[in-house]
């Protein structure tokens, strides 16, 4: 029986084992080039075992292609050194490394880069991308041939293994869809014309590129939505790929990423079944004898090791996996699979880089940041005492970290369960795998031997008498009232999804921040069978997720009859028998409608909650102070400003201002690793 850690032969490259990091575009770039921090990031899967990794996802070929969301651009040879650098750093690690091409056709931008049209086989607008596209003459054809011939020349004298054309749902996989093909001329019409410029294509960069340089394809095993690619019109593709005789390997995805929640099928976030497309996959590896790759939501080792060991694939993408932890390969080779860090599915990366942000793993911080913060945290030279205060995953990061440098470390948490807020995050139904962050946390802190405290409201006086060297403040925030007449008689989503407050009837959910919370509370009421309304002052719901989490949580609170509101503040609450009427203004045109509910429930943020910092400033060595150029800069962060300090003080996360579970885990991973 194969096993996922066996050898693979893919043309003349031997792989080291079957787990592969596809393509894809963390939007690391510096002038369309994959400069030094783009180069790390890819060394580290290299370091940590992983056979090969396909960087580049999306690389663009030619100037009417433009990046949208940060990825490299091959249409021209300013980007060779920067390809050599790359390959030679993955190179001496061990493993493998392709770059995959494309032209996005209408799945791009007219109004950035030169701005060039859009270009397409017909004139059929993508929702996601919002083009209207210009349909390709002949000429336009021509051209594209030649621009990926060249981006071809230039990875092959980049010193990558080989390279990969992406169809599915770009411009190749555009003509061969019905969806978006509605020509009446060579390249329109039957599969076979539908398929004519990829063939052109590969036949144009086997020659350029010689019979040894692998070529992959990404394609699609399935579109599975009406009047799109059926599974049967894939397998009529795959087996022409494979009788060209100029494919080395086929890299199957499935769905029809054309809209938010299209893409979210796709990348596929929690509130989603994990990894459904395995036998889409499977179904073409029993119609051709190309080997297969599948990349699609396979986040643990479990499911990889079904997919390989099944037979439904020869190699298995985890590419989101290796973002949560680059040495997933290297801990399982060691007997450590219990140890790796999960991916478990928030989202954040691929939502960051849709956003035009660079990707950031939402739990390891170290992800897209090798350049200062390590994934491998090194033992101090000095063993220190560090009192930790605040079991959520700042804290919970922050005593991970400092037990790993070889400290003494001493966690108080106030209440019987470590975790935090996400405690409560875990309440939703489409949010509930995020627990799985705090799960490992803990896991880790229970293996490295922290001193956990439960049930301990740690004061000034109780950290004093540790003699710390080193004091990490990660109480975290509370959520006040709101600021408004009677506000008072609303209720804190904390209150809801802790349970304290009894909800039903017809609720009034209003949003101030825009982000997972108000979702999560939603769900949980709806759930529960009340009647919500989810209102936000925004212009758009959910405002600050990005295109792939949002789409879930709204697609499952619509589901489950929430009503949506938009660009309406709380303006006044009163109370009217045993129900609340509220007052809501436009906030554009200021005026006032009302509701009459139930309960109000509102989701507004928190306030830091920092008196223990603050009690202990005056003790430390630093004032609390935490040098930012130096934590930028990858160095130790600590000034030594009070003359009579015993201890340097820090405080993360939400202790020092609300934003979010990275924000406190980076926070903790700087200062910790470096302090």
């Amino acid at each position: 029986m194969v096993k996922l850690l066996d050898p693979f032969q893919l043309k003349h490259l031997t792989l080291r084992n079957r787990i592969v990091s596809t393509s894809h575009a963390p939007n690391y770039v510096e002038d369309g080039h994959p400069r030094d921090r783009y180069r790390l990031y890819h060394e580290e899967k290299a370091k940590g075992g992983v056979a090969l990794t396909m960087i580049g996802g999306s690389t663009n070929i030619a100037p009417d292609s433009p990046s949208v969301f940060g990825q490299l651009y091959a249409g021209d040879d300013s980007i060779i050194p920067w390809f050599r650098k790359l390959t030679k750093g993955v190179h001496a690690h061990g493993a493998a490394i392709m770059c995959q091409i494309t032209h996005m056709g209408r799945r791009t931008t007219w109004d950035d880069g030169h701005w060039l049209p859009v270009l397409a086989p017909s004139g059929v607008r993508e929702r996601a991308h919002r083009a209207f596209p210009k349909v390709m003459e002949h000429e336009d054809i021509e051209r594209v041939i030649g621009d990926f011939v060249a981006a071809a020349r230039r990875c092959q004298q980049g010193g990558f293994d080989g390279i990969e054309l992406l169809s599915h749902s770009h411009l190749l996989g555009q003509f061969l869809s019905p969806l978006t093909n509605q020509r009446d001329d060579l390249y329109g019409g039957s599969l076979e014309n539908r398929m004519r410029l990829t063939l052109q294509v590969l036949e144009a960069v086997r020659a350029e590129v010689g019979p040894q340089f692998i070529l992959s394809m990404r394609i699609t095993g399935d579109e599975l939505t009406e009047g799109g690619l059926s599974a049967e019109d894939c397998v009529a593709a795959a087996r022409t790929l494979e009788d060209s005789g100029h494919v080395d390997l086929l890299n199957v995805l499935a769905g029809a990423p054309y809209d938010d929640l299209g893409l979210a099928e796709w990348v596929r976030p929690m509130g989603l079944p994990a990894a459904p497309h395995i036998t889409v996959a499977g179904r073409i590896r029993e119609a051709v004898n190309l080997p297969i790759l599948h990349a699609g939501g396979i986040a643990d080792i479990a499911t990889a090791r079904h997919a390989v060991t099944g037979g439904h694939v020869d190699l298995v993408g985890m590419t989101r996996a290796q973002m949560a932890d680059p040495y997933l390969v290297e801990k399982l080779a060691r007997g450590e699979e219990d140890r790796i860090r999960p991916c478990v599915g928030l989202g954040y990366c691929v939502d960051r880089v849709n956003q035009g942000k660079p990707a950031v793993c939402g739990h390891n911080a170290a992800t897209g940041r090798e350049q200062t913060l390590p994934h491998i945290v090194p033992t101090s030279e000095t063993r220190r005492k560090v009192v930790v205060v605040g079991g959520g995953p700042g804290g919970l990061e922050a005593a991970r970290v400092s037990a790993l440098r070889g400290h003494d470390v001493v966690l108080f948490e106030a209440s019987d369960r470590l975790g935090g807020q996400l405690v409560l995050a875990a309440k939703g139904r489409t949010r509930k795998q995020v627990w799985g962050v705090a799960d490992w946390l803990i896991s880790e802190a229970t293996t490295l031997n922290v001193d956990l405290r439960m049930n301990t409201y740690a004061e000034a006086d109780d950290v004093l008498r540790e003699n710390p060297d080193l004091v990490i403040v990660a109480t975290g925030g509370w959520p006040e009232p709101i600021a408004i007449p009677s506000g008072d008689l609303a209720l804190s989503s904390w209150e809801v999804l802790s349970g304290e407050a009894r909800v039903s009837g017809e609720v009034l959910l209003f949003d101030e921040v825009g982000d997972h919370p108000a979702a999560i509370t939603a769900d949980t009421l709806a759930c529960a069978g009340a009647s919500v309304e989810l209102v936000t002052p925004d212009r758009t719901l959910l405002h600050d997720l990005g295109p792939t989490t949002s789409a879930v949580a709204l697609r499952d609170l619509a589901a489950n009859g929430v009503t949506f509101t938009c660009l309406q503040e709380l303006h006044t609450l009163n109370r009217e028998g045993n129900r609340v009427r509220v007052c809501l203004r436009h906030v554009l045109t200021g005026d006032i409608t009302e509701r009459l509910v139930d309960h109000v429930v509102v989701e507004h943020g928190l306030t830091p909650v920092d008196e223990l910092y603050h009690d202990l400033k005056p003790s430390s060595r630093n004032l609390g102070q935490v040098d930012h150029k130096a934590l930028i800069d990858g160095v130790r962060p600590f000034k030594d400003v009070g003359q009579t300090g015993r201890f340097h003080l820090a405080r993360v996360g939400d202790a020092v201002a609300g934003r979010n579970m990275h924000a406190a885990i980076l926070d903790a991973l700087r200062i910790c690793s470096l302090g």
